[in-house]
């Protein structure tokens, strides 16, 4: 349990109508139903916002990362940390979708599926308290007691995977994921971030393949090299694929220029790479990424026709689906490219609970069945002339 203190909050429940009112996208979903569950710290000012579709009292499995939200990101005008908790918790029910229309998952995770709902833990954090900052082990106490309340108050069951803003806390040695995953049952270890890439790259691969592209001849415009980019970009240049790469940090475009012989470029080059002659772009950054000016840029160009990824709230504008659509260029939602992280948590969460061992390996291995989906939809897509989402085509093949 938590230290002393952990119960120090203020909750409020913001309802479905409100969220749909702070978000109105919310109300287009498959799934327009999303609590919130607002924790306040009354004296250090933290705000942790749990978004969850599980309805009170259903016992769902309620499942997104925790996430520490970037400084970044909070800084940008109009940020809510409720909204931010209801967007990524709509992304998370969208993997949830696609997982079980197209049956991926590990072994325990599939069958089991229809417990799972998706959600997404959101803290806002005063920057002593960040990770490595003086008060970073009393924050995750307090986090740690809001969560117990959560499950207590709510009826439904909370599982958090890695995500932003996690690291060496202050002692110098101790991960955060860590730190959680020894105090709370539905605070998982593994990291994602690499059956993430791996589905990733192997949805990436069965659209190229179905757009008569093999990997050695691609060219790849990759946004974002952090753990699931980096994961990616490696797997690329292994197959001899040509690769693109922006990064925000220099350091690590040096590094990875350094090693792997890539061409990385900074942020402000996006523009430019999406003009160049590549196949496809896959965006794994920190959102935004394909705001409408990139996808007016990748709908502009006539090589480009697969357009993925799994970065979380990567399109501000979903008018860009039907933007790269006339332009020929086959979206596949992040959601669909990034659900593989959230099998692996889900699969750790019920080998854990039932006792059983947890093998990173098998969701790797179960990451490798997502290429099949990638090319059976993208050559639907290609049937149809672009006539249809690549939302749209995944219905057509697989119902749902």
């Amino acid at each position: 349990m938590p230290e002393a203190g952990f119960s120090n909050f203020r909750r409020e429940v913001v309802e479905p109508a409100a969220s749909q009112r702070l978000v109105p996208a919310l109300g287009h979903t498959r799934n327009p139903d999303v609590w919130v569950y607002r924790y306040t710290h009354p004296e250090r000012g933290w705000v942790l916002s749990v978004g969850t579709h599980g309805a009170p009292g259903s016992a769902k499995l309620s499942l997104g990362g925790f996430r520490i939200a970037p400084a970044a990101r909070v800084e940008r005008p109009g940020y809510d940390n409720d909204a931010e908790a209801i967007g990524l918790a709509m992304g998370m029910e969208e993997k949830v979708h696609w997982s079980r229309v197209v049956h991926a998952g590990g072994p325990l995770g599939r069958a089991r599926v229809n417990e799972l709902v998706g959600g997404k833990c959101v803290l806002l954090p005063t920057a002593d308290a960040r990770i490595g900052e003086p008060r970073d082990f009393e924050l995750l106490d307090w986090a740690l007691g809001c969560f117990h309340d959560f499950e207590s108050a709510s009826g439904v069951r909370l599982n958090t995977g890695q995500d932003l803003g996690h690291g060496v806390m202050s002692d110098g040695r101790t991960q955060s994921l860590d730190y959680l995953g020894e105090r709370f049952h539905g605070c998982v270890f593994s990291d994602t971030s690499k059956p993430t890439g791996e589905g990733n790259y192997h949805v990436l691969k069965g659209m190229l393949d179905a757009s008569g592209v093999s990997l050695p001849e691609a060219r790849v415009a990759l946004v974002g090299c952090g753990n699931i980019g980096e994961w990616i970009l490696r797997r690329l240049v292994a197959e001899g694929a040509t690769v693109i790469a922006i990064e925000a940090s220099e350091a690590k475009r040096e590094r990875l220029a350094a090693e792997l012989g890539v061409d990385v470029r900074p942020p402000d080059a996006k523009a430019d790479v999406l003009g160049e002659e590549v196949d496809a772009v896959v965006v794994n950054a920190n959102g935004g990424s394909l705001d409408m000016a990139s996808c007016e840029a990748i709908a502009a160009n006539p090589r480009t026709s697969v357009v993925c990824g799994s970065e979380n709230l990567a399109m501000p504008d979903t008018r860009g689906v039907e933007v790269l659509r006339e332009g020929r260029a086959a979206y596949a939602p992040t959601e669909f490219g990034g659900m593989m992280g959230y099998l692996t948590a889900v699969e750790e969460y019920f080998a854990r609970h039932a006792g059983e061992p947890y093998r990173l390996e098998t969701m790797l291995e179960a990451a490798r069945y997502l290429e099949e989906p990638g090319r059976r939809v993208m050559a639907r897509v290609i049937e149809r002339g672009f006539a249809v989402t690549f939302e749209e085509a995944v219905a057509e093949v697989y119902g749902g």
